[in-house]
């Protein structure tokens, strides 16, 4: 399981892409939807859209599940999952001191 740390860090760096900020916004606006018509309304491919929905999904910061349509197609919707996030010194001091030991090496 992944310490408050870790976890504040994968979020973070999630959101750390215009993209994805993007996705988030349609999503909390529209709610659940499916990939071809996010893909059309943030206007970026499938293909890279599904990158980012995978690191998104991965940060836990939305969901998915995979239906069937009436005409028998595979539809993929994604919604927001429920998170809430508070970035202050106090938060920031408790979420560094958790951070597993793999997450506290520097960078260059």
């Amino acid at each position: 399981m992944k310490s408050q740390g870790d976890r504040l860090l994968e979020m973070l760096a999630a959101l750390a892409n215009p993209h994805r900020l993007r996705i988030m916004a349609a999503l909390h606006a529209n709610g659940r939807t499916y990939v071809s018509q996010l893909a059309r309304e943030i206007g970026i491919s499938r293909p890279l859209l599904h990158l980012h929905l995978r690191k998104l999904e991965e940060a836990g910061l939305v969901t998915s599940q995979l239906e069937l349509s009436s005409d028998g197609k595979a539809l993929n919707f994604f919604q927001t999952a429920a998170f809430d996030v508070a970035l202050n010194p106090a938060a920031i001091a408790d979420a560094a001191r958790s951070l597993s030991p793999s997450s506290k090496t520097s960078e260059p």
